[in-house]
């Protein structure tokens, strides 16, 4: 059975309270709606990957659409929170500065299974991201809808991670493969996407981009809300993508290293910002 999808007219907006509205936050939540509403390029991208697979291209279809409701949520919020900030505005700088390329006609991971892994590798982040977001914060509108965002994140990775079994099937790919594709797309995680978003949701109209200065102004403000759960969560859904076997002594000692990795990372974010 297909699952209903929330929609933003039942969205909590009543209780929307400025007082409880952290600056930090709000940066990083603007650079999160330009990302998310971005979504159509990804799904334009995914169809020329995958273009004799009519039923994971009607997937991706569906999945693009809630990724752009996420982005047109938390810019509503954002636009709420600071009414100064015009969401459209940010997403065609954006755009402007930062393209998917939509006319690849191969995957960039060398195969359709290593595309879907890395997908599943978004989904982990994104889900464990606004369930971190939504612990965090006391504003009890966008605490909903970083639950609502969370739970389809979750949802999304179900779906990618349920295509990849059948591709596995067909390619072959070793777990030493797929961990490397699953690595190697975690890495990505400091290129230009996230933090142009930061520089073009956050930057003064006159400001140059710079990766290094926007990649740490970004992360010095979205990492500290991670907590030991949020880590652990991550570790476990990445074991899946990549075909080993959660909560194991591994698992463990994995997800040990990914919290000291963020909290040196944290760290040296905060040293560069000052």
């Amino acid at each position: 059975m297909k699952r209903e999808h929330w929609k933003i007219a039942d969205l909590p907006l009543d209780q929307f309270s400025p007082g409880k509205v952290d600056p930090e936050i709000l940066k990083i939540i603007k650079a999160a709606a330009v990302v998310e509403y971005n979504a159509h390029d990804y799904a334009t991208y995914l169809h020329n990957v995958f273009p004799n697979d009519p039923l994971f291209q009607q997937a991706t279809k569906s999945w693009s659409l809630e990724e752009i409701q996420h982005g047109r949520a938390l810019g509503m919020w954002a636009e709420m929170a600071d009414p100064t900030f015009n969401f459209q505005a940010a997403v065609a700088r954006y755009t402007a500065g930062y393209r998917v390329n939509v006319n690849a006609a191969e995957s960039i991971r060398g195969s359709q299974a290593g595309e879907l892994i890395a997908r599943c590798i978004v989904e982990t982040g994104t889900s464990s991201y606004y369930t971190a977001l939504g612990d965090a914060t006391e504003e009890p509108l966008l605490k909903a809808i970083c639950r609502n965002v969370a739970a389809d994140e979750l949802c999304h990775y179900k779906m990618f991670f349920d295509y990849l079994k059948g591709y596995l099937e067909r390619e072959g790919l070793s777990r030493l493969e797929r961990l490397k594709i699953g690595l190697s797309r975690m890495q990505e995680s400091e290129d230009d996407e996230l933090a142009y978003a930061y520089f073009a949701a956050n930057a003064p109209a006159d400001a140059s981009y710079d990766r290094a200065v926007y990649t740490s102004a970004y992360m010095v403000r979205a990492y500290p809300f991670y907590q030991r759960k949020h880590v652990e969560r991550i570790v476990a859904m990445v074991f899946r993508a990549c075909g080993f076997k959660p909560y194991t002594a591994w698992h463990g000692m994995a997800s040990r290293a990914a919290w000291w990795l963020i909290k040196t990372k944290t760290k040296r974010a905060i040293n560069a910002a000052a």
